[in-house]
């Protein structure tokens, strides 16, 4: 055990060592960025933390905001101080816009539950997608108020894009553009089984197996080491540092257990993440509807990548696009070799692909 104690130690310690590195590189290479952090309050009275990325060139074009997935929030995800780290600072200086991270309630820098504060069989799964769907507003009201839009884009990771296009076809007026990077999207029984949710999963109540788990609580908690095996197994090399550069993993890491002020105090250090979000895509995963894409009057790019063998499925792509009838456009894009991290990959490795894609449709061109 006590072997077990100096490797996590070292690790850690390992961690902070690159990041402060990092950061270093990035103030000194990065200074034509801007950026601010800020809260909003949403119409039910929960604070909301954003992070405005700006370029040295702000053009009037609709500000952008990025929406990360189900366990780690949007600093973690869309603004890493290490070389291509960033997808936030990335697009604003490609597209001009003003780039929106936030992060949904119960994570990160937003306000949580009270329940997260208990333990995680006391409350059911917390922070569901029609919860979240009232932070995006709050955090896009404020956008357009700072740049005087009358819209926004909206770029969702994953869990991200459903809560993404849930909103836009809540509010398809105010929704100039919808990007869905490996995204579910229920609606169809033609979708195929999915990997880790659903009917036959370790998340299906094993009576009725198109329900979630009965056990299934509030929120879990996450180590580092919980970060990396789904991203490691589907590399398709044997040396996952040629792929994904190892400042950036340490950095991802260190983002994701700062944002959560409790973590240092679990041994060892976890965050923790409301499970609202895996009840949401459990039931997507089954071909039942969260939301109607019929209504989407926007733009829409979907995004998929060919080694997400966990989350998304190019059916979900099918599906949305046959359901989208209302939408100005509707793309289909399949990442060739890219994983479900694709954007916090090597540039090589299809994120530069992906930053080509989303900085062409959102100057109304086809990705």
């Amino acid at each position: 055990m006590h072997r077990v104690h100096l490797l996590r130690d070292g690790y850690l310690a390992l961690v902070g060592v690159l990041a402060l590195f990092a950061v270093t590189c990035v103030a000194a290479a990065g200074n034509s960025i801007k950026r601010e952090d800020f809260r909003v309050m949403t119409w039910d009275g929960v604070h909301i933390h954003v992070r405005e990325v700006t370029g040295p060139a702000v053009t009037n074009a609709e500000p952008l905001i990025l929406i990360h997935g189900a366990r780690v929030p949007g600093i973690a995800s869309f603004d890493l101080p290490v070389p291509h780290g960033s997808l936030a600072a990335d697009l604003a200086l490609r597209t001009g816009r003003p780039v929106y991270v936030m992060d949904a309630r119960g994570y990160g820098g937003s306000d949580r539950p009270a329940a997260m504060d208990q333990p995680p069989s006391a409350s059911l799964p917390l922070s569901r997608a029609y919860e979240v769907v009232r932070d995006i507003d709050a955090v896009a009201s404020e956008a357009m108020r700072r740049s005087g839009a009358k819209q926004v884009a909206l770029f969702g990771w994953a869990t991200g894009g459903m809560w993404a296009a849930y909103y836009a076809s809540l509010y398809p007026q105010q929704v100039s553009h919808l990007i869905m990077l490996n995204a579910l999207y229920g609606g169809s029984s033609k979708l195929a089984a999915h990997a880790v949710l659903g009917r036959g999963t370790a998340t299906s109540d094993p009576a009725h197996p198109d329900r979630l788990a009965p056990g299934t609580g509030g929120y879990a908690l996450y180590t580092v080491a919980s970060l990396f095996p789904a991203w490691d197994r589907t590399i398709p090399v044997a040396d996952k540092n040629a792929w994904r550069d190892p400042a950036l993993a340490a950095a991802y890491a260190k983002a994701a257990l700062d944002s959560d002020p409790a973590a240092y105090t679990h041994r060892p250090p976890s965050f923790r993440a409301p499970l609202g979000a895996i009840e949401d895509s459990f039931y997507q995963s089954e071909g039942r509807q969260l939301f109607d894409a019929s209504s989407i009057t926007g733009r829409v790019l979907i995004v998929h990548a060919q080694l997400d063998d966990f989350w998304s499925r190019p059916e979900d792509g099918l599906a949305f696009q046959h359901d989208a009838v209302h939408a100005r456009s509707v793309h289909l894009l399949d990442l060739p070799n890219a994983t479900h991290f694709v954007h916090l990959d090597r540039p090589q490795h299809g994120r530069e692909q992906l930053l080509d894609a989303v900085s062409a449709f959102l100057a109304d061109k086809d990705p």
